[in-house]
């Protein structure tokens, strides 16, 4: 059997370890041939670095690389996730290697220093790059080293472990097909490969087709079925992973645990934990209290210019599910006439597919003032104070009204699993043109893919959607 190693993972560290002395010995030239830094306190000579200081910086960057997982497929399966690692990486790999330089060796310029950290960020960003366009050009032609990998059943579960595995098969996956009992599946072709006979012939399609992993995809119904399969496969030198017919029912990311030797598979854990919940935390409490204080004045405007407007309050609070759906008191600016939620049943609108549609663009509800403050969002200011009490974040999907959420779907609920926020995935992409339970896509692309980079660039990229309007009624 192969390694458990990936062998992009190998060519990955293989190139880095390769190209670091590369970034060391471009600065060193840049350093010695640039007129930046000329005339300063070290001798032109102290630009050339002995061998052992090309050996420290390939083991402190490649060192840092491995602590902060950045050959680990789960980990930097997105670009700017791989992005996010390899630049805090370097920034760690950096401060190793100035500690290293300190007890051994001072005279490298500090400049120098400089020309090879941005250099050599350079070379590792960009050749993974260019390893992520020609993997993206080849398609389905699959270099010959992958792991060969037979899935057995190719019922919905088999099909979606065939999905996933084409997305990741440039992490070393090759699918050669399925095996399956159903008689009217029999040389079908499915989701990337062909079913290739039935269980009993497992052990004639292994050797046929030279399989080194196993993916066992069988209902939970077929428990006795799966353990004949996982007898029988233990004969054969293949690797055996059993996907587990739980995944329909678990809130995002399932977690496996063993306990007392018993396996335990957590449905329903936190996407956001450890230190990235602490670090969102803190974020959001320095820049909702910075963005109070730069918002006061304005607030208080418009609380004035609701109040001249329309009889009512100029506050608005109202139930809504947040993170895990507990429900909470959302604060908003009013702008809909102060018997709006009385009035409510007047403008709801069923589909043919049953889902409810509660928000019109000639809402007759809304205010003159209030229709202003839709258009450009200032209605959701008052939300940064259910930030700072912890109700919301910043950024995330935004939060749902209780009786809609009683009308979700199962799937729909994953979107939960994230403190739900301000702003969002769905709001900065075509904003509410769509009613917000209907975008459930975009908040669960959000909860897939959350990372502290995904909500800068989401708060980066609010104002302009908040200012073009487009979609918000």
């Amino acid at each position: 059997m192969r390694t458990q190693i990936p062998r992009l993972s190998l060519q990955l560290f293989a190139l880095d370890a390769a190209l670091t002395p590369v970034g060391l010995f471009l600065g060193m030239w840049l350093r010695s041939t640039l007129p930046f830094g000329k005339g300063g306190a070290l001798p032109e000579e102290a630009v050339t670095l002995p061998w052992y200081v090309f050996l420290l910086a390939v083991v402190c960057w490649c060192g840092a690389l491995v602590m902060n997982a950045a050959y680990d497929p789960q980990r930097v399966l997105r670009w700017y996730n791989e992005s996010r690692v390899v630049a805090t990486s370097a920034t760690l790999g950096t401060i190793l290697m100035a500690g290293g330089l300190y007890i051994g060796f001072r005279e490298m310029s500090r400049l120098q220093f400089v020309y090879f950290y941005v250099i050599n960020l350079g070379l590792l960003l960009g050749h993974r790059a260019f390893l992520r366009i020609y993997y993206r050009l080849r398609g389905k032609a699959r270099p010959g080293w992958r792991s060969r990998v037979l899935i057995i059943g190719a019922g919905d579960l088999g099909r979606r472990l065939a999905t996933v595995l084409l997305d990741h098969s440039r992490w070393g996956y090759d699918l050669v097909g399925y095996v399956d009992d159903d008689p009217e599946k029999q040389g079908e072709r499915l989701e990337g490969g062909p079913v290739l006979g039935r269980l009993d012939d497992l052990e004639s399609v292994i050797r046929a087709w030279k399989v080194e992993e196993l993916w066992v995809a069988l209902p939970a119904r077929a428990h006795q079925r799966i353990s004949e399969v996982v007898a029988a496969a233990e004969q054969q030198p293949v690797r055996i992973k059993i996907a587990p017919d739980y995944f329909s029912m678990a809130l995002v990311r399932a977690k496996a645990e063993i306990l007392g030797g018993i396996p335990l598979i957590g449905l329903r854990e936190p996407v956001i934990e450890g230190a990235d919940r602490v670090i969102k935390r803190a974020f959001d409490l320095v820049a909702g209290s910075a963005s109070i204080l730069v918002a006061g004045l304005p607030m208080a405007f418009i609380a004035l210019l609701i109040r001249l407007d329309s009889r009512g309050p100029a506050l608005f609070r109202q139930q809504r599910a947040g993170e895990n759906g507990r429900v909470f008191d959302m604060l908003k600016f009013r702008t809909m006439v102060a018997d709006a939620e009385q009035r409510q049943a007047q403008v709801l609108v069923t589909m043919e597919n049953g889902q409810v549609i509660h928000k019109h663009k000639h809402d007759p509800r809304v205010t003159r003032v209030g229709r202003f403050l839709r258009r450009y969002s200032l209605d959701e200011l008052p939300q940064l104070f259910n930030v700072l009490r912890g109700e919301m974040s910043l950024v995330g999907p935004r939060p749902e009204m209780p009786w809609l959420v009683d009308r979700y779907e199962p799937w729909q609920r994953k979107r939960f699993a994230v403190p739900q926020g301000i702003t969002g995935w769905w709001q900065v992409n075509e904003r509410s043109n769509k009613p917000m339970h209907l975008n459930t896509d975009d908040d669960l692309y959000y909860v897939y893919n959350y990372s502290l980079w995904l909500d800068l660039r989401i708060l980066l990229m609010t104002p302009l959607a908040a200012l073009r309007g487009r979609g918000a009624f």
